[in-house]
């Protein structure tokens, strides 16, 4: 049985797990070591059972925890080769870190993991897919635009988890976020919005998956009930049945509950 989680979710911090026969991964370490430890053993999983990092992209709130978590567990990373070179330098990040490239797909205990491509403002991003030998899973978040390699990749999952950063009229209207911010966030290489990614949603519900996850929301423009309705409502234009064809459920910055597939 796999089990899912995302611990930690938004801008102040990103990490989710993942797991299959009493060993797991996570994606990405955004907050700090010692949170992650604790939200682990919140859900009953010992930190000795991690046996791989994989990174989306070298921002903060994805790597603030890495450099403490990889290297005092000895925990191995897997990145891009671009995620790679923007961080080698910063020995915060990369002292005592065993960094591997991204090359094809990566076999981590009864886990397979493969990566593709997405949109952001940072060297080389990705999302990832992650195969436990029953069914297939997606950790796609900090994207501007679902492209068709993304569209490809989500396809015949059943668990995805998708990017729902912001409703577009709370940024726009938020007079504490400058124009360039807002310009950054709207544009191809931002993230994704509450109608981008409930259009993209339909498609993978239309596509086999049944367990739907909003990731990555923004504290100060978008709200969990907000994202979680507007994903409904376009999925219910489209005919599919919440509880019926699919389970819905928004990843809160934290506290977040374990799922079992």
């Amino acid at each position: 049985m796999a089990r899912f989680c995302a611990l930690f979710s938004g801008s102040s911090g990103n990490c989710t797990y993942i797991g299959a026969g009493g060993r797991g991964i996570l994606i990405d370490a955004g907050v700090s070591a010692r949170r992650i430890k604790t939200a682990l053993a919140q859900r009953g999983i010992e930190l000795s059972s991690i046996d791989a990092i994989f990174i989306t992209h070298e921002h903060t709130d994805h790597i603030a925890g890495l450099r403490v978590l990889a290297a005092k567990a000895q925990i191995p990373v897997y990145l891009t080769k671009g995620t790679y070179e923007a961080i080698k330098d910063n020995a915060a990040v990369s002292a005592g870190v065993q960094f591997h490239l991204l090359d094809g797909d990566q076999p981590v205990g009864e886990l397979n993991i493969s990566h593709f491509p997405t949109s952001h403002d940072c060297r080389e991003s990705c999302g990832y897919i992650i195969d436990t030998g029953r069914e297939r899973l997606a950790v796609c978040t900090d994207l501007g635009v679902v492209d068709e390699q993304v569209d490809r990749a989500l396809a015949g999952c059943r668990l995805v988890m998708l990017e729902s950063n912001h409703d577009i009229s709370m940024l726009q209207s938020n007079p504490a976020y400058p124009y360039p911010l807002k310009r950054r966030i709207l544009s191809e290489h931002g993230h994704l919005s509450n109608n981008a990614c409930a259009e993209e949603l339909q498609r993978v519900v239309d596509a086999g998956a049944t367990r739907l996850v909003l990731g990555h929301l923004s504290r100060e423009n978008n709200r969990p009930a907000l994202a979680l309705q507007t994903a409904a409502h376009v999925l219910a234009a489209a005919g599919m049945q919440q509880n019926a064809d699919y389970l819905l459920a928004a990843a809160a910055p934290c506290d977040n509950q374990m799922l079992f597939l």
